[in-house]
């Protein structure tokens, strides 16, 4: 019988979607790595297992069973924000191939982990978007969107990314403002999600209603309401920040 130290989590990534035989990330034998992949790098650790990230497949039958990180929202979120940790490696080794100081070629390096440049060496580390993601409350109701990219009806809580010298707490409360056209207050830190869609990292708030009448921005959403805590429509699903700061309001 194979002991942790002969068995490694893959994380292999193509375009984005990682190998999933059985929609669950494979745990492997270690003597099996050179036949699945070529180079794989060590990226972490989990419950006494080795997580390797690779990018290059070898074997054929790789070529199916893709999927997206979402489908690995069941996992335990340290081994799921490692399989996006594996994501997160990839963007920077499609989208950062060229130094920004001279142009030169850039390499993976595992050790930093980071891109290294041929020519002069310098070191460029994956790109991180800070977001924020914020629950907004009013006597015993919960402020929900629906985006027009989920298709299923789904509502969530109000998100956006970090302006350049701009406070967590000001991108709070512009953030709220510009989609749903009320003010907030008592913002308070809640928790925070690595999240590789493709490279971000969400900080979730929640905060009061201030004032203001409900005046949804149609170029970024579809609708937004005020529910009744505990008579709300489909929500963001589990595992997901979003999910958590909803379930929060609900105590």
């Amino acid at each position: 019988m194979s002991d942790q130290k002969d068995l490694v989590y893959l994380c292999c990534v193509t375009e984005g979607k990682l190998w999933l035989p059985d929609r669950n990330l494979p745990l492997i034998p270690r003597m099996q790595l050179t036949h699945w992949v070529g180079e794989s790098f060590v990226i972490g650790h989990c419950d006494g297992y080795e997580i390797r990230y690779a990018f290059s497949s070898k074997s054929a039958a790789m070529r199916e069973d893709f999927d997206s990180l979402r489908s690995l929202l069941h996992l335990p979120p340290e081994l799921f924000n490692l399989a996006g940790r594996a994501i997160q490696l990839d963007n920077m080794r499609l989208t950062q191939r060229y130094c920004c100081a001279c142009g030169g070629e850039n390499v993976f390096d595992a050790s930093h982990p980071a891109m290294v440049c041929n020519n002069c060496q310098a070191v460029h580390y994956p790109r991180v978007s800070p977001c924020v993601i914020v629950a907004v409350k009013k006597d015993g109701q919960i402020l929900l969107a629906h985006h027009p990219r989920h298709k299923n009806g789904m509502y969530t809580v109000i998100a956006g990314f970090v302006e350049a010298g701009e406070t967590l707490e000001q991108c709070v409360a512009r953030e709220v403002k510009e989609e749903t056209g009320i003010d907030v207050c008592n913002i308070r830190y809640f928790d925070s999600q690595p999240w590789a869609f493709p490279s971000n990292l969400m900080m979730g708030f929640i905060a009061d209603y201030a004032g203001g009448e409900l005046d949804p921005d149609y170029e970024e959403l579809t609708d937004a309401q005020w529910f009744e805590i505990d008579d709300l429509p489909l929500v963001a699903p589990k595992g997901t920040i979003a999910r958590r700061l909803i379930e929060a309001c609900q105590v």
